[in-house]
């Protein structure tokens, strides 16, 4: 990938009916602060591994719901009624053609199959997914005891 990548640390906050606020992002050879794609640009956007292979283009993302961070995104794998794949990402790089993620290709083909509730997950696969990619989970003090909502 081009070096002039740009290396997401920061987020503004949201709130859930402006998820097309732009992101606050910092430019990794610069180090400035710039303003660099919407969360709704961000869909059907490439999805590259670490190495740069391609994952898949990215469905939807899930945000934290504590910080309106986005948390991960969804692939699509296989041609004929696949299923949805989560992809962590925090850390995201944003590139001028797609958007690249620390972990693996294989991590992510070895991601747990997720049985979704509507749009949301469970608190147990929400749990699944951040122990596969080896984050930090804790519940939410919140009714519905999810960490994560899709924008």
């Amino acid at each position: 990938m081009a070096t002039d990548k740009t290396e997401v640390t920061e987020f503004e906050r949201r709130d859930s009916r402006a998820s097309t606020s732009p992101v606050t992002a910092r430019d990794g050879e610069t180090g400035a602060t710039t303003k660099h794609l919407s969360l709704a640009e961000w869909h059907g956007k490439g999805l590259v591994d670490r190495d740069g292979d391609k994952i898949g283009k990215l469905k939807d993302v899930y945000v934290d719901v504590e910080t309106d961070e986005p948390m991960f995104g969804t692939v699509k794998e296989g041609h004929f009624g696949g299923h949805l794949t989560f992809v962590p990402l925090d850390g995201i790089t944003i590139g001028p053609d797609n958007l690249q993620v620390r972990v693996s290709k294989e991590q992510v083909k070895n991601a747990p199959n997720i049985e979704m509730e509507g749009d949301q997950l469970s608190q147990r696969d929400e749990s699944a997914l951040y122990h596969h990619y080896q984050l930090n989970y804790t519940p939410p003090e919140t009714r519905s005891g999810r960490r994560l909502a899709r924008r």
